[in-house]
């Protein structure tokens, strides 16, 4: 049995377009391609995990200035087209590609929120395509608010960009229990 190619950037973006022509902004980046062109659908973050992915934004822009984004589809080399969390890149990147069509590239900086998440599973790939793809960073953010920076070679004590994430703690799980539910408790 013959091993399935991966599809090229521009394979991936023809397929991408076939998924997504219809759809609505929001919607869009509701979807991911496997490497194969496959179309994945991420469920809809509940409303913690946007108050969590609102608070990364901020945090990043705040200390980078404000050239973050939340949900920007990205071209990865070995994963597809995938849509992390919040990016962040320097501004001349920013410039001279389709702003309809996910990013040609990897960007600077890719955040990940498992929170709710069923991303857990393929995780490991993700931060290494995006790491393959040219990013200098990603940040993970884990479902009891760990936060790891992970760079070429590997796991790092501390953020290469001097990033220091304030995440209010009520928003995370605590002993395998979400803190929401022990509060109603």
């Amino acid at each position: 049995m013959a091993t399935p190619a991966l599809l090229d950037r521009y394979e991936l973006l023809a397929a991408w377009r076939r998924v997504t022509p219809n759809t609505e902004f929001v919607e869009r980046y509701r979807y991911e391609l496997d490497e194969l062109g496959e179309a994945v659908l991420n469920p809809s973050p509940s409303a913690r995990r946007q108050i969590v992915l609102t608070d990364v934004y901020c945090d990043l822009t705040e200390h980078m200035g404000h050239l973050a984004a939340m949900s920007v589809a990205v071209s990865t080399r070995s994963f597809g087209i995938r849509v992390p969390d919040v990016v962040w890149m320097p501004c001349d990147k920013w410039e001279g590609f389709d702003r309809d069509d996910p990013l040609p590239f990897v960007p600077d900086l890719c955040v990940e929120v498992l929170l709710d998440s069923d991303r857990v599973q393929g995780i490991d790939r993700r931060i290494t395509s995006y790491l393959e793809g040219g990013a200098t960073e990603v940040i993970v953010v884990d479902h009891f608010g760990q936060v790891e920076f992970w760079g070429a070679r590997g796991r790092r004590p501390t953020s290469t960009f001097g990033i220091a994430l304030s995440l209010d703690g009520m928003y995370f799980e605590k002993s395998g229990v979400s803190s929401i539910a022990s509060v109603r408790s």
